[in-house]
């Protein structure tokens, strides 16, 4: 069956649930993503095509929830390396300012270029006649050449959710010729952000010699490619409506209690990743406590650290590490029944997300670098009293809408821990002028506008 709308992820947007009888079944994955492109594919007679996770060969497409789900297999060797080694050991890095260092690996590419061509044939296959595409992501960056070779009447998007690097760095790729021509298969090349899609235009321009202008590309065919940014969002409403519900309400009320009802409580919630910045702020937390800044009695740092990656062996050395971090500290500061940390290494469902959002006073997203940072949105969208704090690193591309925020750079020590200072001390007229205003820039730019926004323009981009 051919369809209108393809949309093209690594993932698909369901994980799968066994039971106790062994009864497997599909539940939608929790992230913007999904609820973002929902509504796009129910309009759009959509299939999703993507990897479900695991090494099943032989899956046949299946529906869940009413989304037309088309599953990719990939083997151990696959997972192995295209996934784990080229797209996060080598990508991650290199996308995200080398915070840790990247590595180049011949085997890994060339496992990469299988990947994505499985991927672009799939998407060819199940295109109708002058459909849109839409790829997502730095798994998939080879996908819009591939497809435009097998089917030149598709109309394709991609967009890329992580940072684009700055020229000095992508320079550093071996195969970075290849990656840039593979995204230029596309008619539109989405980012977080206006940089990036500039570094991107630059960066054709030197490495593949087009002619630029502005924020166009201009193909040797008479093709033209747009760059843009397209900043993502959430479902700001969905998350106001679950903060609203008694349910998490009582659950946010028992959090604080649970905690001893401290004064104030930081809270800290990511993936355990390097570009994270958690070790740093942890450290901030723990010198403010020593040098009776703040005291145990008063505050509580809790730190969600959802487990991630775990077979690659940089994130394995930075699980070892903050466990050891906030051993030391609790072991230094701590009182019995007050932790200056609360650590909690898992993944909870959004009620329980929800209810963290509205006990904590402080919130504190301090990444290295990071495309947007999702988890600062839905911070705010939780905030129904219009208080609380926010203190968001300037590398987050969070910080280009929420200039509200306390904004610190993460690798400055003493001007984080002046930030969380000033947040705790902050009084509630001011803590309620700069929520009222990152609440309203958020409601507004929710992740259906995004998704809205970026369908519109590559309808309108022109397409030989």
């Amino acid at each position: 069956m051919a369809h209108d709308l393809v949309i093209v992820a690594n993932r698909l947007p369901v994980d799968r649930v066994t039971d106790k009888d062994g009864e497997v079944s599909w539940r939608p994955s929790p992230g913007g993503l999904v609820t973002a492109i929902e509504p796009v594919m129910r309009a759009g007679d959509g299939v999703w095509i993507g990897w479900p996770g695991g090494t099943e060969q032989h899956l046949e497409p299946f529906e869940a929830d009413g989304l037309h789900l088309v599953p990719l297999s990939m083997t151990q060797e696959e997972i192995e390396e295209h996934y784990e080694g080229f797209s996060n050991a080598t990508l991650w890095p290199l996308y995200h300012d080398v915070v840790a260092k990247p590595e180049f690996h011949r085997e890994w590419w060339d496992r990469y270029v299988k990947v994505n061509r499985r991927f672009a044939e799939k998407a060819a296959e199940l295109a109708a006649e002058s459909a849109t595409v839409w790829v997502h992501d730095y798994q998939l960056q080879l996908v819009p050449q591939m497809l435009r070779e097998l089917r030149p009447d598709l109309r394709i998007g991609f967009y890329l959710h992580i940072p684009f690097p700055p020229a000095e760095l992508f320079a550093q790729l071996p195969w970075r010729r290849q990656i840039l021509e593979g995204l230029l298969g596309a008619d539109l090349v989405g980012f977080q952000l206006p940089g990036a899609a500039q570094n991107f235009v630059r960066l054709v321009r030197q490495r593949v010699g087009h002619r630029t202008h502005r924020d166009l590309v201009y193909l040797p065919d008479g093709r033209e490619v747009r760059a843009a940014a397209f900043p993502i969002s959430i479902d700001a409403a969905g998350f106001e409506e679950l903060a609203r519900s008694p349910e998490v309400a009582e659950r946010a009320k028992a959090i604080r209690e649970a905690l001893g009802n401290p004064r104030k409580i930081f809270l800290g919630i990511d993936r355990l990743d390097y570009t994270k910045g958690i070790y740093a702020r942890l450290r901030a937390f723990g010198e403010l406590i020593r040098d009776e800044h703040l005291s145990v009695e008063d505050a509580v740092f809790v730190q969600v650290a959802v487990p991630s990656r775990e077979q690659v062996e940089q994130y394995r050395i930075l699980r070892d590490d903050i466990d050891r971090l906030v051993g030391r500290l609790n072991g230094d500061l701590g009182r019995i029944g007050r932790p200056a940390i609360s650590y909690l290494h898992s993944s909870y469902p959004r009620e329980e997300m929800a209810a963290l959002y509205r006990a904590a006073d402080i919130m504190v997203v301090t990444p290295y670098r990071d495309g947007m940072n999702l988890v600062a949105k839905e911070y705010v969208a939780c905030r129904i009293e219009e208080d609380g704090a926010l203190v968001l690193s300037e590398f987050a591309g969070a910080a280009d809408e929420l200039r509200q925020a306390w904004l610190v750079n993460p690798y400055d020590i003493n001007g984080m821990k002046a930030a969380l200072l000033e947040s705790y001390r902050a009084q509630p007229k001011e803590l309620g002028r700069r929520m009222r205003a990152m609440r309203k820039q958020i409601s507004q730019h929710d992740v259906k506008a995004w998704a809205d926004s970026f369908m519109t323009e590559l309808a309108h981009e022109r397409h030989d």
